[in-house]
């Protein structure tokens, strides 16, 4: 797919993030829209400001963990459209918990949005653009279905899973030769609301030493490598160039390459480095604290 003009993309989170730059981004592009988000305001917004750009959009308020609901809304996008060329299955959500501590309920549901989502985006809406002649699948991982980090077991779960099924996914339309291909993205540090939106317990804080709100900053600044709009535009550069893998931002492709140059040899140096940065933030205590005593 060279061009994105008078072709229809469905975005699931399209309400903020990179689910509202890529809307955008197509809309400039001519592309015509379907976005769902179970964010009503800024689904709303993002509606908005992709109209002003000159495209038809539609938009539905669906929870991409509701088989049934995808699969509705799929069949709405069809016939309010006439045709569907591209789905990003975008929508996403974070878990922080040690693998010990998670409840059976915070683990089904991150594995509810982060998988079964794409999952049942996948095959909602893969018949259609079957049907459309030129389709493309764009499922989004992270730099976590890449490697692996203590404290985000679940969330490394899900993100893992959905890179061996887009894998797979894209090897069966490449063997079936129906027009439809497939991309997996793994963003590193992408500046969106994932961080304040996360589920977080305890055990996290006592396994990095660090209390909740503390935690909460410095996974938001760690998750501010690369903007949005940036990491869309890698996106559907990746689709254009018909990529099977989408690495985004510095951070992901560091980390990208020193998994595929040491293999399971990357899990030591993680907690090398995790207790580094422990040590670091004791002696910038310490240093506070006389400080404040002096």
């Amino acid at each position: 797919m060279k061009s994105f003009a008078s072709k229809v993309a469905a975005i699931t989170g399209a309400g903020s993030g990179m689910g509202r730059e890529l809307a955008l981004e197509l809309a400039r592009r001519r592309c015509d829209l379907a976005l769902c988000d179970v964010n009503d305001l800024g689904l709303e917004q993002t509606v908005s400001a992709a109209r002003s750009l000159g495209v038809t959009v539609t938009s539905a308020k669906v929870d991409v963990a509701e088989r049934q609901a995808v699969f509705t809304w799929a069949e709405q996008v069809k016939h309010a459209h006439g045709r569907v060329n591209l789905i990003f299955n975008n929508a996403g959500v974070a878990l922080s918990s040690t693998l010990e501590a998670v409840s059976q309920q915070d683990f089904e549901w991150i594995m509810s949005a982060n998988f079964w989502g794409v999952v049942y985006g996948t095959q909602a809406f893969l018949p259609h653009l079957r049907a459309s002649g030129e389709g493309h699948v764009v499922n989004t991982s992270s730099v976590f279905g890449l490697i692996a980090s203590p404290g985000t077991g679940s969330y490394n779960a899900s993100k893992f899973a959905v890179r061996g099924y887009t894998e797979a996914l894209r090897m069966e339309l490449d063997m079936m030769k129906v027009g439809v291909s497939a991309t997996c993205v793994h963003p590193g540090g992408v500046r969106t609301e994932i961080a304040r939106a996360s589920r977080m317990n305890d055990s996290t804080s006592v396994l990095f030493g660090e209390d909740e709100r503390t935690l909460r900053d410095r996974f938001d600044k760690l998750l501010s490598t690369t903007s949005a709009k940036k990491a869309a535009l890698a996106i559907l550069e990746g689709v254009t160039r018909n990529r099977r893998r989408v690495v985004i931002g510095p951070d992901a492709r560091a980390l990208y390459f020193l998994e595929r140059l040491l293999g399971g040899l990357y899990q030591p140096i993680v907690i090398w480095s995790l207790r580094r940065l422990g040590r670091r933030r004791d002696a910038l205590k310490l240093i506070r604290d006389q400080i404040g005593h002096g």
